[in-house]
C-alpha cells in the first residue's frame, strides 16, 4: 500500500477478528459447569448461541423489534437455548454471569501486540455489533487498547447498516475513505466498502472451529490483505 492512501483510522471487527469467542466461551462455561457440578453440552450451547446472533439483529433491522442491545439479544437467545438444552439449575445470577462471558473473551494471539503497533500511527478502535459496555468490559479483560470504542448502540443499529460504517467517519471528523476497515468476514468488508471505507482482510480459520464454512480466504481484492494484525501493521509499515 501506497503512503499516499494511508488511512487515518483503523476500525476492527471484533468477535471473531480481534477475540476468539468460541474457544473462550466454551472453556469458561465448562469450568463454571465443572465447578457448580452441572453436566451439559457446552461447546453445542455456544454454537447454537452464535447461530442465534444474526436472526436476533435481523429483527431490529426489520423493525420486526425495536431498537435492542446485544447484551439483551444474547440474553435472550440464552434463556431460549438453555430450556432447549434440557441445563438446569442455573440461578438469575448464574444467567447474567454467562451472558456477561462476551464481556470477558480472550484476544487472538495476535491482537494486543499488533494492535499496540498500529496505534502508534493510527486512530483504532473497533466497530462491532457489541454494546459500549460490552466492547469496554472487554478491552479491559482482554488489553485491547483501543482509542475510541464504537458499539451499536452509539448508531441504533448493527452492521451492515451504511449508518456504522458512516457514523465512524462522521464520529472522527473523517472522510469514508480516510477510515479502513479490517475484519476476517468478507462481507463485512464489502460493506464497509459499499461506503467507501478502505478495506483490509486477514483469516481466521479457527473461529468457528470444526463449523467454520467461510471466510478463508480474500473474496475481493480489498486494499490489504494480512495473515494477522502483526502483519497488517508491518504492510502499513509500522
Amino acid at each position: 500500500m501506497a503512503a499516499s492512501v494511508m488511512p487515518v483510522a483503523i476500525v476492527f471487527d471484533t468477535f471473531g477478528t480481534v477475540v476468539d469467542w468460541r474457544s473462550s466461551l466454551i472453556a469458561e462455561l465448562a469450568a463454571f459447569g465443572a465447578a457448580r457440578g452441572i453436566v451439559a453440552d457446552w461447546a453445542g450451547l455456544v454454537d447454537a448461541w452464535r447461530a442465534a446472533y444474526h436472526p436476533s439483529m435481523q429483527l431490529v433491522r426489520e423493525g420486526a423489534v425495536g431498537w435492542t442491545r446485544l447484551d439483551d439479544l444474547h440474553r435472550a437467545s440464552l434463556d431460549r437455548l438453555v430450556a432447549e438444552f434440557g441445563i438446569a439449575g442455573l440461578t438469575e445470577a448464574d444467567l447474567a454471569h454467562i451472558n456477561r462471558g462476551w464481556h470477558r473473551l480472550r484476544p487472538w494471539p495476535d491482537a494486543v501486540a499488533g494492535l499496540a503497533r498500529l496505534k502508534r500511527r493510527f486512530i483504532i478502535g473497533p466497530l462491532s455489533n457489541g454494546n459500549v459496555s460490552l466492547l469496554t468490559n472487554m478491552a479491559k479483560h482482554a488489553g485491547l487498547p483501543w482509542d475510541m470504542v464504537f458499539g451499536s448502540d452509539l448508531f441504533g443499529h448493527y452492521k451492515p447498516d451504511p449508518e456504522t460504517y458512516l457514523g465512524v467517519a462522521r464520529l472522527l471528523d473523517l472522510a469514508p475513505g480516510q477510515v479502513m476497515m479490517a475484519a476476517a468476514h468478507n462481507g463485512d468488508l464489502a460493506a464497509a466498502r459499499g461506503c467507501g471505507l478502505m478495506t483490509a482482510f486477514f483469516p481466521r480459520p479457527g473461529e468457528y472451529g470444526p463449523h467454520q464454512k467461510r471466510d478463508y480466504a480474500a473474496e475481493q481484492a480489498w486494499d490489504v490483505v494480512a495473515a494477522d494484525i502483526g502483519d497488517l501493521a508491518t504492510q502499513l509499515g509500522v
